[in-house]
């Protein structure tokens, strides 16, 4: 079997040891010649890269390691980039969260005004490295699960059409995971499912087992009473806030009782109820900075100075696993059945051709092939609708460098109480992302 080269774009990412874990553990399926990490924080990508040599001259010697910060080197002789950057990390997050709470708004980093600002940050850089690939590997391809996944992937619509890109989110996986423990089953792979809207933004509409068994009305019946929660605490989240959220399901499916939605779904349907939940001075940012952030660091710290990852807690990502699925389908052209955004192209008969919708797919050396979802219900359609005109506005805004259609965008966000609301808070999250949005005119 051929040997493949892998960067990782977010080299100093607090997940990047899990997922090169979870690569390890996949050789037999997806083998694996060369991994390279990239970033452009030297200091911060060392600690991480520096228990990733460690941990992979215990575990695969034969793999070729290198850090580095320099795109040439990085991104030749590849054939994949797995790309999960957080443009302006932790501490911009933070900034993403509190300014809009500040003003009584829902602060979330993919939803409403946070998701605005971090995709004002996020398309120059992700476009930038889509570029270098294409320089030095013409015939790899990009793996992008960065955030805001949405505005990425408009993004990377408009600005690069014709680039071997593929955008994913791991959020639905993870919810099929919770889906299939709550009705018995041992993995999600056993269900096949039938889904659509937008990145964290959709709703499932058929599920069933490989026997073609309606597994819906089990599924919905749990949601309807617990949301995601299920009796298996192993699958449930170490953090409070998340579980929360997979309760809060149970009232968003309310809304539509036929189908199971997507948890995000909660930021447009009960923002006041997130912000009255919400800690203005210690939000979602603070938790993973003080929680996963400290752990990371501090076990690959550990390791480098005991120079062995004997004993480690560091973990294998296993929710990372639709990563070398997606990479083994289209380097073996398996066509695999898998969730990903793609432009809409008539996948939903009755939604704008040009959107990017999540949608399934099968997967193969020539990238996706959407499945069509026929045509969606008026209030999903209504939804998606506010909802895309929002993500192209951004995209729009950040190539033309337009004020008025980023205060449009936030404006037209269903998070966003009006008009006047949405300029004070463009204002205080354009003052504070100076150095990372273009200057807007």
């Amino acid at each position: 079997m051929k040997q493949f080269s892998i960067t990782i774009a977010g080299g100093g990412s607090t997940f990047t040891p899990g997922i090169i874990l979870m690569l390890l553990e996949n050789l037999d399926r997806f083998p694996i010649k060369e991994i390279k990490l990239y970033d452009n924080d030297e200091e911060r990508q060392g600690t991480v890269a520096g228990a990733c040599r460690i941990l992979l001259k215990e575990k695969a010697p034969q793999i070729n390691f290198v850090e580095t910060i320099d795109p040439e080197e990085a991104f030749s002789n590849i054939d994949f980039v797995m790309a999960h950057i957080r443009v302006g990390k932790y501490a911009m997050r933070e900034k993403d969260e509190k300014i809009p709470l500040k003003h009584g708004v829902v602060g979330q980093e993919t939803c409403g005004p946070g998701g605005i600002a971090y995709g004002m940050r996020s398309i120059g850089p992700v476009i930038e490295l889509v570029d270098y690939m294409e320089k030095y590997s013409p015939n790899a391809w990009f793996l992008n699960y960065s955030n805001p996944a949405a505005i990425v992937a408009e993004a990377t619509r408009r600005l690069r059409p014709n680039s071997k890109i593929l955008n994913i989110c791991d959020m639905p996986i993870g919810i099929e995971e919770l889906m299939a423990a709550s009705i018995g089953l041992s993995s999600r792979k056993e269900m096949e499912v039938r889904y659509y809207g937008l990145n964290h933004f959709g709703w499932w509409f058929d599920i069933r087992d490989k026997q073609g068994n309606d597994l819906m009305p089990k599924i919905r019946e749990h949601v309807s009473k617990h949301g995601y929660v299920t009796a298996d605490e192993s699958k449930q989240h170490s953090d409070a806030s998340w579980n929360s959220t997979f309760a809060k399901a149970k009232d968003v499916q309310a809304l539509d009782p036929m189908t199971v939605p997507n948890t995000y779904l909660k930021y447009y349907f009960y923002p006041d109820y997130v912000v009255e939940q919400s800690n203005p001075e210690y939000t979602r940012a603070n938790e993973v900075m003080d929680g996963r952030e400290k752990f990371v660091f501090g076990e690959c710290q550990k390791i480098i100075d005991n120079q062995t990852a004997e004993g480690t807690e560091l973990e294998i990502d296993e929710h990372a696993s639709y990563i070398v699925d997606l990479a083994r389908a289209i380097a073996y052209n398996s066509k695999e059945r898998m969730l990903l955004i793609v432009e809409n192209n008539g996948a939903i008969s009755n939604f704008e051709p040009t959107a990017m919708v999540e949608i399934p797919c099968l997967v193969g050396s020539q990238g996706p092939e959407p499945l069509a979802m026929g045509e969606i219900p008026r209030f999903q359609k209504g939804l998606m609708e506010q909802q895309v005109a929002v993500e192209k506005l951004v995209v729009e805004a950040w190539v033309e460098k337009s004020y008025q259609k980023l205060w449009q965008a936030l404006t037209l966000s269903k998070i966003a109480p009006s008009a006047k609301v949405a300029k004070d808070l463009l204002d205080d999250l354009y003052e504070a992302n100076k150095a990372y949005w273009p200057e807007l005119s």
